[in-house]
């Protein structure tokens, strides 16, 4: 587990101000916290070196000709890091955890068909060796999709 990194108050408020919009300037989030420019910027480089922040442009799928998603719950025999190794190798798995319980891997993938999830499943997923079985659960919509989580105290 990743050691915890400890958080004063204005680091919260930037973090905080950055789940909101991740394009905000450094000025305008220094007026925020009472700090220069380049004391904001030295601080959110600072978090982010040390893995706490990370800054991707969020896409949606559906507007990319990908309406197609759907989460894989994967059964494996053998050794986990090798199926892995595996999965992540395919363009279409954009997500990927272990897990307890009755599977050992949750995949979500992105497709543009059915007949393109079918395929990923049965030729690309099912083919790697150490796989058991694959159950998939297609999204009939996404009602929830968040991140802007709180920080804990």
């Amino acid at each position: 587990m990743a050691a915890r990194i400890e958080l004063d108050a204005v680091d919260k408020t930037l973090v905080r101000r950055l789940q909101q919009d991740g394009r905000a300037s450094y000025t305008d989030l220094g007026r925020e916290v009472g700090l220069s420019a380049p004391a904001v910027r030295a601080r959110v480089q600072r978090l982010t070196d040390r893995g706490l922040l990370e800054f991707a442009a969020v896409t949606n799928p559906m507007k990319l000709g990908l309406p197609v998603m759907a989460l894989l719950g994967i059964r494996i025999d053998g050794r986990l890091a090798d199926v892995v190794d595996e999965l992540e190798r395919i363009d279409s798995v954009v997500y990927l955890v272990s897990t307890a319980g009755s599977c050992d891997l949750f995949a979500e993938v992105v497709c543009q068909s059915m007949e393109e999830l079918s395929t990923i499943i049965d030729a690309r997923i099912r083919a790697v060796p150490g796989v058991r079985s694959v159950e998939s659960f297609p999204y009939f919509g996404i009602h929830v999709h968040r991140f802007t989580w709180d920080i804990p105290d």
